[in-house]
Parts: structure tokens; sequence; C-alpha cells
């Protein structure tokens, strides 16, 4: 087990989100300790913003201590305008091998539902089985690009191996959890060469899809017909989720005209 680089304050926890199919969210962390090559878009803006100069740095989390006071202070104004918490945008609420993020990331979430509110969560890593004792409206995902675990030590070399994800994710939905998957940003296939069906089918079990286009990284637009590319792949998880009943979402940008 790993422990948090330090602790910090913040003035604030909650606020809304612009992200497309966000409502409040709320990032307790600073930092990520997964280190994903994609590159990563949360480290890019801190390192714009000055609130790191390196991956390195990036990859040292801060806990930040006040959060469950934050909370208990920020609920009761914005509860009647909050549909949803997202734990989170920038940071990742069951971090790869910290407890200690995990435990305040549960905390928070119990007081999130004390209040009536529900809360979506989004790991690259471990969602332990005791989520499933918390509200039944919370919806749990997981990040996943690739059944390659090869593929995955590359460009996510610090989070949960896929098997493992995919195994808390279905002991969820096992006991009756909402269950969710985001598969972004999808790599072109100059980067690797998969089969999209078969993730889609390993993960047949959630209630909703999540699909967006690989940003970033200079390989992507290296690809020939990569714009073709995502719309093929977007019609295809469109098609899967169609047939099966299972909700969807293609991220803003993804399917684009030819």
């Amino acid at each position: 087990m790993k422990k948090v680089a330090g602790y910090i304050t913040r003035k604030s926890m909650l606020y809304k989100t612009e992200v497309e199919y966000g409502d409040y969210t709320m990032n307790h962390v600073q930092g990520c300790a997964h280190g994903c090559k994609y590159p990563c878009y949360a480290y890019l803006m801190a390192r714009r913003f000055g609130k790191c100069k390196s991956v390195r740095e990036w990859m040292r989390p801060y806990l930040v201590s006040n959060t469950l006071e934050l909370l208990e202070a920020e609920i009761p104004k914005l509860k009647d305008k909050i549909g949803s918490v997202h734990l989170c945008f920038t940071t990742d609420p069951f971090m790869y091998g910290y407890p200690e993020i995990a435990t305040m990331s549960m905390n928070a979430i119990k007081a999130i539902n004390n209040a009536g509110l529900p809360c979506t969560v989004l790991t690259k890593g471990y969602l332990p089985v005791s989520l499933a004792t918390l509200s039944k409206e919370n919806a749990y995902g997981i990040t996943l690009i690739t059944l390659d675990e090869e593929f995955r030590k590359k460009v996510e070399p610090e989070a949960a191996p896929t098997r493992r994800r995919i195994t808390g994710l279905r002991n969820l939905a096992t006991l009756g959890c909402k269950t969710w998957v985001s598969i972004e940003p999808y790599p072109t296939p100059n980067i690797i060469q998969q089969d999209l069906c078969e993730l889609l089918e390993e993960v047949s079990f959630v209630d909703k899809i999540i699909f967006g286009r690989a940003n970033y990284n200079p390989k992507v637009s290296r690809c020939p017909d990569c714009k073709r590319f995502f719309n093929e792949q977007a019609q295809i998880v469109i098609d899967f989720c169609t047939q099966r009943g299972i909700d969807y979402h293609i991220k803003n940008g993804t399917i684009t005209e030819l």
C-alpha cells in the first residue's frame, strides 16, 4: 500500500462542471499516481495553470484534509441545485494502491448520500464491494480503453490491471448497483490494433457506456482516416448498446463530418 505525499486544504469543494455528461463534481485529491501517457488532460491543465511542474510531481498525490468539513458546509447551500455529484474529473477517487484516498472517497460519498443526493464514480483503480452498501442511486464506473494488459502497462503504468477493474465493476453490478464504463480516450489503430467489439462484450453487463476519441496525442493525427475510424467505432458502440438496451453517450467531437 502507498501513502499520499502529504495534505492540503482548500476553500471550496463542490462546483458545477463543464464536462458534457456531468453535473456537480468534486476533486478531493491534487495529482494522480497513475501516470497515464495519453497524455493526461488533467495533468496538462494542472501544469498550464501552475499547480505542478512535472509529471513526477503530479504523480505524488496530495489529499485534501478538510474535504468532509467542506462538504458539510456546502451541501446545504447547494442541495437544491445538485442533481448528482461526480468523483472525480481531475483525479481518481479510488487511486490504485492508496487506501487513505479510498477511505476519504467512501466517507465523502456517504456524506453526499446522507443529504439525499446520488454520486457517480469513475476510476482506473479497483471499486471496493463495500460501495454496494451505499445508495442504490449511485453509479460506479471504470475507464477501460483496452483488454491488452501489456498496452495498459504502457499507457496507464500505475493504474489497476484491466481484469481487476472489470472484476470490481462486475461485483457491484451483481449486487444490484448501477454501473458504467468510459471508453475514452480510445486509441487509433496506428497506436494499437484491437477489436472494440471484444471490449464491449467484456462489459456488456453495465447500464451505460460512454465512448470518446483520443485527443492531444500526435500519433492520432498521423493515423490515416482517423475521422472515419472514430465515426465507425462510435457507430459500433451505438449499435451494440441499442441491441442490448444499454444507455450510451458519444462524446462531443468523436463523430465528425468527413
